[in-house]
């Protein structure tokens, strides 16, 4: 018999708050993380905004020698996960280390690394001196080692690359090691560094990103008509999935329970989705049926949603799907539009916001759409301007990634 897998602490480390209690306070105002870059020099790319973590200090949370050898995504993921093992209250210490697992995503693992060393080896006129951290730096599975490593944990241990959709294929997978019994906690999440020249310069290439420059803060504006594009986000979210059992025994504080999951592939564009959303349709109703619901059951959908022109309504052509166009309950937002697009960390953080919406019984809000696309249909209950008290048992969080990934986690109060 497949085992309930539950959700016993979270952490944050996002745009727009360095802990979960500041991350929530900033969504449930509608306070946008995003501003000129300053991480490097941005003035004569297409893109010169982004959301950038605030007063980050790596040494407030992990010593020298740590930050030495650690790309800036493995330092987010240390911390974020330290955060939600600190959270669930349990002492790990007294359990057996095979039983506990870290599942982690990321989309581009040491991205700024990789750019800084090769810059380093094409500036010294080809002479090859690199750091001896280096390919540790870069890999993406070094985070989910590192977390390890930093706690003894011995269990199930690897990476998942599902771009944007990598952090809920991360959950899913710890989800089903857990219902299977193949592990007791999995520490799971994703995190991101992509504020570099070769990101940031890869993507507005593309024109995928915003160029309201002039404007930071009301660059991301999903579903807005006139949305031009995502805003880059960094940071990292994780979570403490637990078998249920094993948490009720030991009187754990318990957020949600995860009731269903699904992937699929939209099998059409290297880049865009389907345009009528059909691979995202079927990962949602599967997601569902898991869970022994239906849409209909849902209360809040935290969208995908970037805010580019083409993304944001083939998601909504995928919800149609399922909705039909007839009046329902279910409210959606768009928080990419405050925290910007973590990109393999969007999935994490978004899942923690569907768990505080339970926990709380509020949506929180889409901020700058002030003019919804009338493409739209009127059924589309999206939450813009300000967070909304409402209850709240049932969440859906969609994530999608280049390459047709989609990826959905329904979480529901128990």
């Amino acid at each position: 018999m497949l085992k309930r897998v539950v959700i016993t602490g979270i952490g944050a480390l996002t745009p727009v708050g360095n802990n979960v209690p500041d991350f929530w306070n900033s969504i449930l105002a509608g306070r946008s993380g995003a501003s000129k870059i300053t991480r490097f020099d941005a003035s004569l790319f297409r893109t010169q905004v982004a959301c950038e973590l605030k007063n980050y200090d790596a040494t407030a949370y992990l010593d020298k020698a740590e930050i030495k050898r650690t790309d800036r995504f493995t330092q987010y993921a240390l911390i974020a996960s330290d955060e939600a093992i600190l959270d669930s209250g349990f002492d790990f210490e007294k359990m057996n280390p095979f039983d506990v697992g870290v599942i982690w995503g990321t989309a581009q693992g040491g991205m700024e690394t990789f750019e800084e060393q090769v810059m380093e080896y094409a500036l010294g006129n080809g002479h090859p001196r690199f750091s001896p951290f280096f390919v540790p730096k870069f890999l993406p599975n070094m985070a989910s080692g590192m977390v390890s490593i930093r706690h003894g944990y011995m269990g199930i241990n690897y990476t998942t690359i599902s771009a944007c959709a990598t952090a809920n294929t991360a959950i899913m997978d710890a989800f089903n090691y857990i219902r299977l019994g193949k592990a007791k906690i999995i520490i799971t999440g994703g995190s991101e560094a992509p504020i570099s020249p070769a990101s940031i310069g890869g993507f507005a290439s593309m024109k995928a990103m915003s160029g309201r420059n002039d404007d930071p803060q009301a660059a991301s504006r999903p579903f807005d008509v006139n949305r031009d594009g995502f805003v880059m986000g960094e940071g990292a979210g994780a979570l403490v999935l637990e078998e249920y059992e094993h948490a009720v025994k030991r009187g754990a504080k318990i957020y949600a329970e995860v009731g269903g999951a699904a992937m699929t592939a939209d099998a059409y564009h290297m880049t865009a989705t389907h345009p009528e959303g059909v691979g995202a349709t079927h990962a949602m109703k599967i997601a569902l049926e898991e869970a022994g619901l239906t849409i209909n059951d849902v209360d809040y959908l935290n969208a995908h949603a970037t805010s580019t022109p083409v993304g944001d309504l083939s998601e909504i052509q995928a919800i149609t799907a399922l909705t039909g166009t007839a009046k329902n309950k279910m409210l959606i937002s768009a928080t990419k539009s405050i925290t910007g697009h973590l990109l393999g960390a969007a999935g994490a953080i978004e899942a923690i916001i569907c768990l505080l919406a339970i926990r709380d019984n509020v949506i929180p809000p889409t901020i700058n759409t002030t003019q919804l696309d009338p493409s739209i249909p009127a059924n589309m209950n999206i939450v813009t301007t300000e967070a909304l008290s409402h209850q709240v048992k049932v969440t859906l969080s969609n994530t999608f990634g280049f390459g047709g990934h989609n990826s959905i986690i329904v979480f529901k109060s128990l």
